[in-house]
């Protein structure tokens, strides 16, 4: 039976109020593009102002456990199975927003191998095309029906609870396409249809122009958890995005020493539930 509506958005707070904790707004906007072919100006940079907590809430926060969400967007490609690799080396489970596009298609397979790790596997798009999927609400949930397709032999898309709106929940380049308010309608469809969306509180900048070195996306990551309890690292492991697998074990190796427990978005959840 499907959670009442009232429940789902719940969740959805408890999420955001978890991933937003530390009051902060983030740093790394700029005005370069995105592989996508937008300005990073319009895509999401700050929490939504709904889930930024109270004083009290946060000071609660600060008492619980440390965690840390490894997130992948954009995948498989060919550098999925070098990241794999890392992360069965270093224990460590991870969630990969997968899309199903005609450049990425024959790597598919490889979401298999991501469940076989014990890794989560969330909803991202099917094309990563901001026009089309953002032309209306319409378009969107026809683009998430086509990945579910395209995936479904490599897993059971029925089991899966968590998705992540390209550009982010508060972007603004879907304006352009399907007006001012589909963000919100689609976070209100998206509750209602039982998923947990999420963003991220700490971004790498490994999908930034100037294809960032492995030191920079390191040096990204540390300073934007840096005073967190709980941390949603936005990655991405896409053809072009070679040094985050050359960065990804300081990445780990900083967490850990930093006493941070390593879990899936779902975990977390639970956690926070």
């Amino acid at each position: 039976m499907q959670p009442q509506k009232s429940t789902k958005i719940r969740h959805s707070f408890r999420v955001w109020l978890a991933v937003f904790a530390a009051v902060m707004v983030f740093g790394w906007a700029t005005t370069s593009e995105d592989p996508m072919g937008c300005s990073q100006t319009e895509l999401t940079t700050v929490p939504d102002a709904r889930f930024v907590p109270q004083a009290a809430a946060a000071a609660q926060q600060a008492e619980a456990e440390k965690m840390v969400c490894l997130t992948f967007d954009d995948g498989p490609s060919k550098n999925t199975p070098k990241i794999l690799d890392i992360l069965a080396e270093n224990h460590v489970p991870a969630t990969f927003f997968v899309i199903a596009a005609e450049n990425n298609e024959k790597f598919l397979p490889t979401i298999a191998d991501e469940v076989a790790g014990g890794h989560q596997i969330a909803f991202h798009s099917a094309t990563h095309e901001y026009k089309k999927i953002y032309q209306s609400p319409k378009a969107f949930w026809e683009d998430i029906d086509l990945l579910k397709e395209k995936i479904s032999p490599f897993v059971d898309v029925d089991n899966v609870t968590c998705l992540r709106f390209p550009g982010g929940s508060t972007n603004t380049v879907s304006h352009k396409y399907g007006g001012s308010n589909i963000m919100k309608t689609l976070k209100s469809q998206a509750e209602e249809k039982g998923y947990h969306w999420i963003d991220w509180n700490v971004c790498a900048g490994d999908a930034l122009g100037g294809h960032p070195s492995a030191s920079k996306i390191y040096n990204n990551v540390m300073r934007e958890a840096d005073g967190q309890r709980t941390c949603v690292v936005l990655m991405h492991d896409t053809a072009v995005t070679g040094s985050t697998v050359d960065a990804l074990p300081d990445i780990i190796d900083w967490f850990r020493s930093e006493g941070y427990r390593f879990c899936t978005v779902e975990e977390m959840l639970a956690a926070k539930e």
